[in-house]
């Protein structure tokens, strides 16, 4: 089973810094940066989703802009769907192919570390 215990941990901890931030400060700019981050692993989440699914996956929808107070849980919510689907992935059979991506994308742990770094950047820019 793939450990995406890294991810899971960077997207809480930045999700929470979000729900503590003032009105403020998620005006400046966090609140923006936090979503970009949240539609980006949304996005990701439902390609490996669709993967797996086949031809009968639905399309991919975006996240939508929910107010400044709600980005903390859209990241968190994002974060968590990406984490489960790469854990889906790297166990099991899918409808394309080996682990439910074309030969040439990233392994599931690939992924995940990636993810973890976006998270990390993310809240490097947020919290500047």
């Amino acid at each position: 089973m793939l450990d995406t215990s890294p991810l899971t941990a960077a997207v809480e901890r930045f999700a929470d810094r979000l729900r503590a931030m003032p009105q403020s400060r998620l005006q400046q700019g966090a609140a923006a940066e936090a979503l970009e981050l949240a539609r980006e692993l949304s996005v990701r989440a439902q390609a490996l989703e669709a993967a797996r699914q086949g031809a009968g996956a639905a399309p991919a929808r975006e996240m939508p802009d929910a107010g400044v107070f709600v980005v903390g849980d859209q990241v968190a919510v994002a974060g968590l769907d990406l984490a489960e689907a790469l854990r889906a992935a790297a166990e099991g059979p899918a409808a394309e192919g080996p682990l439910g991506f074309p030969e040439t994308a990233k392994a599931p742990s690939g992924m995940a570390d990636e993810a973890v770094r976006l998270v990390e950047q993310a809240e490097a820019r947020a919290t500047r």
